[in-house]
């Protein structure tokens, strides 16, 4: 199939992928004025007095935005707000299908963080979480951040955190077939974005100790020259070797490589410079850091990318869908760590046969989203998130 053609057929045979549908029915006065005026001034009141009764009489307790500024949209980049409205609307209906969530695209023109906060902010009362979508390193992570001092409902990035849980869960399983431990491995990290941070950190806190990183620089180190700061802050908890280079020096005697950069920057003799059975998750998309059969004649034991047509997709949907459910049905406040490291143990734990070809579950098992909500929902009950 052409997925060019056909995608662009069917968008404007439909026109947008979702739409506003009514959960009763108007059919006399009396629909008309228990669900309008003047029936619906009690529940506002009611609300007036107690504000999180908004969650009890509206449908804020399923609703979530899905907001951008279409400034690092897929592979495409900075395509603006309009263009990015068919990902976004794409997003939404992952929610409705796998969560049974109601979401709602909503692109800002705007670059300024300061302006695209306030914003968010402002509308914030409106939804019970927000999603961040495809906005651009440095400023997703001030972005987010801002939100999350500012707004009493969850915020989450998914390209930093969702891609990161499900990383995650995918090395856990990857260490059970090559029988090494979290503890002694060493890990090279190529990409320094959104992803590539949020991965460093979420291995730290699960317990791996030897991590290095790479941006378009070469190796990151405590000390190097011209970084921003979100970079100077990963330097201090990543590199004790403080080791300095290129990519082909970092991925030298390294156990496992992440890529989240761009395509074809290893080759199979950058492989073979790794440990024994080495891990190889290559996400860079369309086109990976090294593709399957070339990590393979390097003597890659398993090798994750970010498509389809190959075997372990590193697939957002196994994360956001159930950590949203679980986030909305437990009224957290917040997305905290505990909370996004149970659901990448219960993407690990769902797939019972782990073996190279399989060490993630299918994305589209529907089971799967409940397990991650039922995992997340504990977790946030349990800390009162």
């Amino acid at each position: 199939m052409d997925y060019d053609e056909e995608s662009l057929k069917l968008h404007k045979k439909y026109q947008g992928k979702i739409e506003v549908i009514s959960r009763v029915e108007i059919n006399n006065k009396n629909d008309l004025s228990i669900y309008y005026t003047p029936g619906v001034a009690s529940p506002c009141l009611e609300i007036q007095k107690d504000k999180s009764k908004s969650y009890d009489y509206t449908r804020r307790s399923n609703l979530v935005a899905v907001i951008t500024d279409g400034s690092a949209v897929l592979g495409l980049g900075d395509i603006g707000p309009e263009a990015s409205m068919p990902v976004m609307e794409g997003k939404c209906i992952l929610f409705k299908h796998f969560a049974n969530i109601d979401a709602f695209p909503i692109c800002v023109d705007t670059k300024d963080v300061d302006k695209l906060v306030e914003t968010i902010y402002l509308i914030s009362k409106s939804f019970g979480g927000i999603n961040l979508e495809d906005i651009s390193a440095p400023r997703c992570f001030e972005i987010e951040n801002k939100l999350k001092q500012k707004c009493d409902i969850p915020i989450f990035h998914d390209d930093q955190h969702g891609t990161a849980i499900v990383v995650l869960a995918g090395l856990i399983n990857a260490l059970k077939v090559t029988n090494k431990k979290k503890e002694e491995v060493k890990i090279c990290i190529s990409g320094a974005g959104a992803a590539g941070t949020s991965i460093a950190k979420i291995l730290l806190s699960y317990g791996f100790e030897n991590i290095i990183m790479c941006d378009i620089n070469g190796i990151i180190y405590d000390g190097r020259e011209n970084d921003h700061y979100y970079l100077k802050e990963i330097s201090k908890i990543t590199n004790k070797e403080k080791l300095k280079g290129s990519i082909h020096d970092a991925i030298k005697n390294r156990d496992i490589f992440i890529g989240v950069s761009k395509s074809n920057l290893i080759n199979s003799d950058d492989i073979k410079n790794m440990n024994k059975d080495p891990i190889v998750f290559a996400l860079a998309n369309p086109t990976p850091e090294i593709m399957p059969d070339e990590a393979k004649k390097g003597g890659c034991r398993i090798i994750a990318t970010g498509r389809s047509d190959f075997p372990n997709q590193i697939n957002n949907i196994c994360a956001f869908p159930g950590i949203f459910r679980g986030a909305l049905d437990a009224k957290a406040k917040n997305i905290d760590e505990e909370m996004k490291l149970s659901a990448s143990l219960a993407i690990a734990n769902f797939i019972k046969n782990i073996d190279e070809d399989h060490i993630l579950p299918n994305p589209l098992d529907d089971n799967l989203c409940k397990a991650v909500a039922q995992a997340v929902f504990s977790t946030a009950k349990k800390n009162k998130s």
